[in-house]
């Protein structure tokens, strides 16, 4: 058969049983089916989030919620799932579509274009069971308005950021410290600020500290922090377990203000316990040695 009859010939129809029965095993066929009903919120469709996406689906959560108004562009080739050659210029959200439906083709996938604000974040969460976060790093505002609302609704979010080469876990539940309390952002002046204590908070351990050679590249004010495809990968399947483990209710999970750090660099984990947050007086000196090191970067100091 030449290539042309292949794309010609009937396709098999799809079958979600038989093309998720291998996850079999680590869930229970009433466990996949939960997990078919349930519906996932993703903001930021980048570096974390199409990857958290496409995880997702292959594990078989039936059910999408996502939102990004970026287009592909060149400097997300080192790693966004969306960025392929052919891509370029295209709505990211239309990209993920394709991809969740190409994997998955009854799933329930909506893009929220109306844009989130102050206005629509209430309406966002209360269409979903667990939110992923993908959000840009520097978009602070939106992330805590997002997350104060999870919280008002009782509903998880689930933040795994990539950090290097390797990914920091946190989790914000009913049961857990509350975005706000933990990374006291109510504290801050400045953008600048916030960043710093988003930074430090969420890798109090500070284990990617060896691998950054270069540290001269990273500037809070302009915007600018590196990011590798390693630590993107990580974060998708770690956000999976742990969006299965929220979803089904199984497995070990506790919430901020326990940090999980795992650096592949360095083949370091490091689980942390911050009480208090950021309030915490061993927080408060890093959050300064940290804004100290930076200055001293930009000036040209190593």
């Amino acid at each position: 058969m030449t290539t042309a009859e292949s794309r010609n010939a009937p396709q098999p129809s799809f079958d979600y049983e038989v093309a998720f029965s291998r996850n079999l095993g680590w869930v229970t066929p009433a466990e996949q089916k939960i997990l078919r009903g349930k519906t996932v919120g993703i903001a930021g469709l980048g570096g974390v989030g199409g990857y958290h996406a496409e995880a997702l689906a292959r594990l078989g959560v039936g059910g999408f919620l996502i939102a990004d108004f970026d287009h592909v562009e060149l400097p997300n080739f080192n790693r966004q799932a969306c960025a392929l050659v052919g891509n370029l210029g295209r709505k990211k959200s239309d990209v993920i579509v394709e991809r969740l439906r190409g994997v998955n083709p009854t799933a329930r996938v909506e893009v929220w274009d109306r844009g989130l604000s102050k206005e629509t974040i209430a309406e966002f969460v209360s269409k979903i069971d667990v939110y992923v976060d993908g959000l840009d790093f520097f978009v602070l505002d939106l992330r805590q308005m997002l997350f104060q609302e999870l919280q008002k609704m009782g509903k998880p979010g689930i933040t795994v950021a990539p950090i290097g080469l390797g990914a920091s876990l946190l989790v914000f539940d009913s049961d857990s410290m509350g975005f706000d309390d933990y990374f006291q952002f109510s504290k801050c002046k400045t953008e600048r600020e916030k960043a710093l204590r988003f930074l430090v908070g969420l890798t109090p351990s500070m284990l990617q500290r060896k691998g950054l050679v270069y540290p001269e590249i990273v500037d809070l004010e302009n915007h600018r922090v590196p990011s590798l495809p390693v630590g993107v990968f990580l974060c998708a399947g770690i956000a999976a377990a742990e969006t299965l483990k929220v979803v089904l209710g199984r497995g070990s999970r506790r919430g901020a203000p326990l940090v999980h750090h795992f650096d592949a660099y360095s083949n370091r984990y490091k689980k942390s316990y911050i009480w208090g947050g950021n309030r915490s007086p061993f927080q408060r000196l890093k959050i300064m040695i940290a804004e100290r090191q930076m200055r001293a970067q930009s000036r040209g100091v190593r």
